[in-house]
């Protein structure tokens, strides 16, 4: 619990100093907000394997197929990152490129998650009577 307040610290010291800078020194306010960025990033890397672990457990009792379980991660890691860059696009002034980063991750995410779409179609299929 003590870490979220320690993002919040970090994220609200970074905005207002961003502020501060901005009207002086535009280019040093970018770098400030990706500064802060990059630490909060650090900070909740730290979870990342207690979130894996508890993925694997579920895979390995579930006997759901490893390459799905590694499909899965990707997707996630790919939405993490889409979103990270187009909010920092949008605080560097490109809220259009932010917003085509969206979309090309949104499409990147649907195109990736048609196997498990497929996987989950064919399980149903078993299930239903012929």
């Amino acid at each position: 619990m003590e870490i979220i307040f320690k993002i919040l610290a970090i994220a609200l010291i970074t905005s207002v100093a961003t502020l501060i800078v901005r009207p002086v020194r535009s280019d040093f306010a970018i770098m400030i907000a990706l500064t802060g960025g990059i630490i909060i990033l650090v900070m909740v890397l730290s979870f990342l394997t207690g979130i894996f672990d508890t993925i694997k457990n579920v895979v390995e009792t579930t006997g759901v197929s490893s390459g799905l379980y590694a499909l899965i991660l990707k997707i996630v890691g790919i939405g993490y990152l889409v979103e990270f860059t187009a909010g920092i696009c949008s605080e560097t002034g490109n809220t259009n490129l932010g917003d085509k980063v969206l979309l090309g991750g949104k499409i990147v995410i649907m195109v990736m998650a048609l196997p498990i779409v497929t996987s989950i179609l064919q399980i149903i299929m078993e299930i239903l009577p012929k």
